[in-house]
């Protein structure tokens, strides 16, 4: 073996350890639901949806996502990063100045002075909006609770309620205000998938579960509800369903990725293995799969499977190497 040979898979071999380092820092060392965390590693979107308080086409988005922008493995490593990204978690203080948003109709006789009140609470719908946009979490509350009790049956209030809560830690109470605004809004995909996520993230997998299939069947192409929905079929063992579920939200792909990455997490080695290598069947140069592959079969005591994959890598790191050095 020459001396070229031996430096690449030494190189390889690194890159490995480095990528196993990352996948630990991803998946441990997070704000948010930690198997979301995974999904949303690959690019894929998980979580709660956030729409109707995004900023306009050009103005940025502000909001801090509650599980939708993917980790920056590097930047956590080799510092940087910092807190900016981080769900906001409700203090004690906080909890003295929040109860949950009432819902019972403010009732006004005058048809004018109940014209008033619908337009006093879409202002402060339109205000939590805004304070959500900032990443104001304890003021976006405040607003939204505000607008839910002036006006019950405005869905999108209690809805974004809930996304502020769920920012600031309170599972529960962002699960009752979901409820709400499937209450008032029960054919709503949004709301389904977030109450659906909220049961999901209480350990209620079942109705998690029922709500996220309801959501799939109003939007049946909106990648953050299946991706939701193969989570919870995950944590029913459902594995295959969640596999069909993951490839209609991104594809065969990128589905088989995520489902390995999952049945890692479950610990389940030898069945992460074979999606990986699914994975590899449709894109024999994917750089995940074979780098868990490498990790993996080392793991399960299938040591010469490892080291032909471990040879794979280094083949194409010399192959790029060699075309960087020709340009």
């Amino acid at each position: 073996m020459n001396k070229r040979r031996i430096i690449a898979i030494i190189v390889a071999f690194v890159i490995t350890i480095a990528a196993s380092a990352m996948w630990t820092a991803s998946t441990i060392e997070r704000e948010g639901d930690p198997d979301a965390n995974v999904l949303e590693d690959s690019g894929s979107e998980a979580g709660t949806s956030e729409e109707g308080i995004q900023p306009k086409k050009g103005g940025g988005n502000k909001v801090v996502k509650v599980l939708a922008a993917p980790f920056k493995a590097f930047g956590r490593l080799f510092g940087g990063g910092g807190d900016k990204n981080k769900i906001k978690r409700m203090t004690e203080e906080d909890a003295k100045n929040f109860t949950s948003a009432g819902v019972e109709r403010i009732n006004i006789g005058d048809r004018d002075r109940n014209s008033t009140v619908a337009g006093s609470a879409k202002e402060h719908l339109e205000a939590g909006k805004d304070h959500l946009l900032a990443g104001r979490f304890n003021e976006a509350i405040s607003e939204l609770s505000t607008a839910a009790s002036l006006d019950p049956k405005l869905t999108e209030a209690h809805n974004l309620l809930g996304v502020a809560y769920n920012q600031k830690g309170f599972a529960d109470r962002a699960k009752d205000s979901f409820e709400r605004a499937v209450k008032s809004d029960p054919e709503d995909a949004e709301t389904l998938n977030n109450l659906g996520f909220a049961l999901y993230q209480n350990g209620n997998y079942r109705a998690a579960v029922d709500r996220l299939k309801r959501a799939a069947k109003l939007a049946p192409t909106d990648e953050r509800i299946l991706n939701n929905l193969g989570l919870a079929l995950c944590r029913l063992g459902k594995f295959e369903d969640a596999y069909k579920s993951f490839a209609r939200a991104t594809g065969p792909l990128v589905g088989n990725l995520n489902m390995a990455k999952m049945l890692e997490r479950f610990g389940r080695e030898d069945d992460a293995i074979k999606y990986y290598e699914n994975a590899r069947q449709i894109d024999p140069d994917n750089a995940i799969a074979l780098r868990r592959l490498a990790d993996l079969y080392q793991r399960v005591g299938r040591t010469a499977e490892s080291e032909a994959v471990r040879a794979v890598i280094a083949s194409s790191q010399h192959a790029s190497a060699g075309s960087s050095a020709s340009k």
